[in-house]
């Protein structure tokens, strides 16, 4: 048997947006630093703060950029099913497409 987490972690430079498309229904919770939002569907934007956290529906498509001229460090939180297992695998292919870290201490597999 092998532990799968159910959190998958991205590091955002200062001034960088990155596109992500959500696999499966899943929360997304800021760690670190600030971070602008948008999302397919709502004509909202969003700025989070460390603590918190946004419900994010499968298939929409979010574009999440660090603010304030710093880093930020936001969390992907999966359930783990057997669509979750998908998910998680689905955004660290990503992370990898994206030359975003991963590994340890960025995302557990």
């Amino acid at each position: 048997m092998q532990e799968i987490s159910s959190d998958v972690t991205f590091a955002i430079d200062a001034g960088e947006t990155v596109s992500v498309r959500v696999a499966s229904s899943t929360r997304l919770v800021v760690e670190h630093g600030t971070v602008w939002l948008t999302r397919s569907g709502d004509t909202a934007d969003y700025w989070l703060m460390p603590g918190h956290a946004l419900r994010l529906r499968r298939g929409e498509r979010l574009w999440v950029g660090a603010e304030d001229g710093r880093a930020a460090r936001v969390v992907f939180r999966i359930p783990l099913t057997r669509a979750g297992r998908r998910a998680l695998d689905a955004l660290v292919r990503l992370a990898g497409r994206l030359g975003l870290p991963v590994g340890e201490g960025w995302c557990s597999v």
